[in-house]
């Protein structure tokens, strides 16, 4: 089964417009398809490729960087280990796990210079990250970040192009679904929040008749991946790591799901660097306070309060539920129907910071303490902006997982800045309607229209 992936199109225009003076890294977190979409686009679009996989290359390769002033005898000697032609400005050559050894990314300088063949880096993020004490990264290098498949790519590997189309033409005319596909989409969606978007987990969820138990192994081998990676993390703080990573779903399941990293004597007041080692990676979304929407988002972000997200909500299924739990209790069929009361916000939560960073998002969230009441009066999800400095305008984005719902906290915050408002935004399980106010409820499957700016 090949899975169609967004980024495709982009591999294509990097193909475009570089024309051999730039290399492309694809970052992304380990298991979301870099490698198999580069070796999809080798195939397609050049006459020829060779994949070089760092984690397996022979001695001579490796020893072939010595070579470099005699660029005829590298590519030669790449050529005949690979039993592969080489054509000028018609070959690719790929650098997989690169992290491996780095020698390579810094001789693209030199290759890109002579411009023979393009050129695709590929490795583990965190790993690109920590191995570049010694080398000079050439300024010659674009990036790109790959995810795991969105709703709208999981969509087309359930062969449901006919309904994505009518979902996008329903909100693109105001209107909601039929009821009747209203219900099929919810329910791809439920689908979507049990498998997630590791390519691994959609294949065999779909090459063996939507069998969630077969997918929850894939996912369950991601998992023990990344615990492997944060093993291997500096051992100044791994074992933070490996708190924060095991503990997300408790983190998640809370009603405020935030975390107070300065507080004096609070717990996770040392666990700073761990947060941040779990974004670097691409292994989580992490989502900050924002003190002052009305200013600016990123001007005013509180660096000392956040919410973790884990970047693929089917992982995060898995994480949270042993594999008796899920298959004994019969949860697949309750989050399936919408009856999951235990933790159905934190999934649905996560699968919309999931959605948002897909898109390009920085996430941020706003609450507001009330002094008199000693609690928070306002608390919004999450909170975008059109990044505009002549006419900047938020985007407040409310996320309800169950049909009965009261928007006090939200329509607070929309009286409290309103002035700065462009529109409102509320996610639920229910139909599409725009209402009195002007504001847009929509039900989760459509926010795959909105922000594509």
């Amino acid at each position: 089964m090949i899975l169609k992936r967004k980024i495709y199109s982009k591999l294509i225009e990097w193909k475009n417009n570089s024309l051999g003076r730039t290399s492309l890294l694809i970052e992304g977190a380990r298991r979301v398809g870099k490698s198999t979409i580069c070796e999809i686009f080798a195939k397609n679009e050049y006459q020829s490729y060779i994949i070089i996989d760092f984690a397996k290359a022979s001695k001579n390769i490796k020893d072939n960087f010595d070579n470099l002033n005699n660029l005829d005898i590298f590519y030669q000697n790449i050529s005949l280990e690979y039993n592969t032609k080489l054509y000028k400005r018609k070959s690719l050559i790929v650098f997989d796990e690169i992290q491996n050894f780095p020698r390579a990314r810094e001789a693209l300088k030199y290759l890109l210079q002579d411009g023979r063949y393009d050129f695709i880096e590929i490795g583990s993020l965190m790993s690109i990250k920590e191995n570049v004490k010694n080398i000079i990264i050439p300024s010659e290098e674009e990036k790109i970040k790959m995810y795991p498949l969105d709703f709208e790519e999981f969509l087309l590997a359930a062969n449901e192009e006919v309904l994505l189309e009518y979902i996008k033409e329903s909100f693109s005319n105001k209107l909601p679904l039929l009821n009747a596909f209203h219900k099929r989409a919810m329910r791809l969606f439920y689908e979507y929040i049990l498998v997630g978007g590791m390519p691994q987990s959609v294949i065999s969820y779909f090459e063996n008749n939507r069998d969630f138990s077969l997918c929850d192994k894939e996912k369950r081998r991601i998992l023990s991946l990344y615990k492997d990676d944060i093993k291997k993390a500096s051992r100044l703080y791994n074992f933070k790591v490996s708190y924060v990573f095991e503990n997300l779903p408790a983190f998640l399941s809370k009603h405020e799901k935030k975390i107070v990293l300065k507080r004096k004597n609070d717990l996770y007041s040392t666990y700073e660097d761990a947060f941040f080692w779990l974004e670097d990676s691409s292994i989580c979304n992490l989502c900050y306070k924002n003190n002052d929407p009305s200013v600016g988002l990123s001007l005013n972000k509180n660096l000392s309060a956040l919410k973790c997200y884990l970047n693929d909500t089917g992982l995060l299924v898995s994480l949270t539920f042993n594999e008796n739990e899920l298959m004994s209790n019969n949860l697949y069929k309750a989050i399936l129907d919408g009856r999951l009361s235990f933790n159905k916000g934190m999934l649905f939560e996560n699968v919309i910071a999931q959605i948002l960073t897909a898109k390009g998002k920085k996430l941020f969230f706003y609450t507001h303490y009330d002094e008199i009441k000693h609690r928070n009066d306002i608390e919004i999800d999450f909170l975008l902006s059109n990044q505009s400095y002549t006419n900047y305008k938020i985007y407040p984005l409310e996320v309800k997982s169950s049909k009965n719902y009261t928007s006090v906290s939200y329509d607070k915050f929309k009286e409290r800045f309103k002035n700065k408002i462009g529109y409102s935004v509320l996610i639920h399980p229910k139909q599409f309607v725009i209402d009195s106010n002007n504001d847009i409820k929509i039900p989760p499957y459509m926010l795959i229209c909105l922000f594509n700016d």
